[in-house]
């Protein structure tokens, strides 16, 4: 078995060909060999459910390995472009790699719309041409590539496929993202990448060269207040979504929006200063932002 980025290094994979039972095996095993989240969701949902979930997982995180494991960001675009061919091909009913013959049996039976796998594979693809983004706007826009797609996907799975949902899980995803990129704020600037929106830093007189030397002051402290107060207002407007669904989805679903909103707590709580320390937050509060990270698997 191989990571992604063995993988592609290994020609006697890439020429290999699998059976469902093989390919199968093969997104089990990434997905309970990477994250110890996918351990935590697997004990939540439906067992009948757990293998699409693992093809689906496979997935992105192969996208997310090719955009972020490769280290150069020209081989990351040319093997997201192959990566794009191949769900082309079996959206097509073609089929070689092994992600995309388990992954085939799970789009017919929940019918999945390619545009849900593209969109994720064009944010991904995004992340090596784009490290800023200048207002709420362009931000929004990445998270809709980013992050909406896997919660539905994980509704379509779940049964659920309608606009009203969609959208409240859509708000949900971004919430989620955006307490991520919060916590993690000078992780990804060391990465070259920076969420904050440039227009909200300009409105409270914070620059990125004030980022880059961890300038912690009253400046930031508007900033990152206003981008908190975004941030709750979506995991609010996207809550409503548990009392539409079955009981054990709800309680996934309530789970991780809690989780997240703890993690917009833990960073008021520590004066919003996010650039010398991440938010301090129990084990079982991490769990619940784990579970919640397999909806914006990035």
């Amino acid at each position: 078995m191989l990571a992604p980025k063995d993988y592609v290094n290994s020609a006697e994979a890439l020429s290999g060909t699998y059976t469902k039972v093989q390919a199968e095996q093969y997104t089990r095993w990434l997905a309970t060999h990477h994250y110890e989240n996918f351990h935590v969701v697997s004990f939540l949902l439906p067992k009948r459910l757990h293998q699409d979930f693992y093809n689906v997982y496979a997935f992105c995180r192969w996208a997310d390995d090719l955009g972020d494991e490769i280290g150069e960001p020209a081989e990351s675009l040319r093997l997201l472009a192959w990566w794009r061919e191949e769900l082309d091909a079996m959206y097509a009913g073609r089929t070689a790699h092994p992600v995309f013959v388990a992954l085939e049996g799970t789009v017919r039976k929940h019918d999945l719309p390619e545009q849900l796998f593209s969109d994720l594979i064009h944010a991904f693809e995004q992340d090596q041409r784009i490290t800023r983004y200048a207002n709420w706007d362009e931000l929004f826009g990445y998270c809709r590539c980013s992050a909406n797609p896997v919660g539905r996907l994980v509704l379509r799975l779940c049964g659920y496929a309608d606009q009203e949902r969609d959208r409240m899980s859509d708000a949900t995803c971004t919430a989620l993202q955006l307490a991520n990129f919060w916590q993690d704020v000078m992780v990804d600037l060391q990465k070259d990448r920076l969420y904050l929106p440039l227009d909200l830093l300009a409105k409270h007189g914070y620059t990125v060269d004030d980022l880059r030397v961890g300038r912690f002051n009253g400046a930031f402290q508007g900033v990152m207040r206003e981008a908190i107060d975004v941030a709750r207002k979506l995991f609010i407007e996207g809550l409503p979504l548990v009392k539409t669904v079955d009981r054990r989805l709800a309680f996934d679903l309530d789970l991780f929006s809690r989780g997240g909103m703890r993690v917009l707590e833990k960073i008021e709580q520590q004066d919003y200063n996010v650039l010398s320390r991440r938010p301090a937050i129990s084990k079982f509060e991490r769990a619940q932002l784990l579970v919640g990270s397999l909806w914006n698997t990035l």
